[in-house]
């Protein structure tokens, strides 16, 4: 029982090993074409795609617990950004103490074929899988999603 106890665990890690090496092959991929076709960065990019999503614009916070970074790295992008032109800081409706950052026009229309790119890439990056493949592991990271959110509300 305990070498098979024992096995299962390193099958586990020998996956997250896996897992990982995935991601960071494919999120390397993207970080150099994004450099390489756009001047920009995954960061950066990521930050344009949340307020993309959210057109009344998001709090620094809110920013900040999406990307999951620190709010000196949300300011910090967010200056670059706002110097370029493609995101706009304005007062907070109801938090006079906050501000909401949104896209501006030429933001959205940068992150509009930023994103067709880089769906593109995306789909050729995953193209050693089948449709039926990549429905499979969809739905298996979904349990997965599911059963972390499980353990992390556990902890709280």
């Amino acid at each position: 029982m305990e070498s098979r106890l024992h096995d299962g665990d390193h099958q586990a890690l020998r996956l997250w090993l896996r897992l990982l090496a995935c991601t960071t092959r494919i999120e390397d991929q993207i970080r150099q074409r994004l450099r390489n076709d756009f001047g920009t960065t995954l960061p950066r990019f990521d930050l344009l795609a949340q307020l993309e999503r959210s057109p009344d614009g998001l709090t620094m916070r809110e920013l900040s617990q999406r990307l999951m970074v620190t709010g000196g790295n949300v300011t910090g992008i967010t200056d670059q950004l706002e110097a370029e032109g493609l995101v706009v800081r304005e007062p907070h409706p109801s938090d006079r103490r906050s501000v909401t950052v949104r896209l501006t026009p030429a933001g959205r229309r940068q992150f509009k074929r930023m994103a067709a790119t880089h769906e593109g890439w995306i789909v050729e990056l995953l193209a050693g899988w089948s449709p039926e493949e990549k429905t499979q592991v969809y739905a298996l990271l979904a349990g997965l999603k599911g059963h972390l959110a499980q353990l992390d509300a556990a902890r709280r």
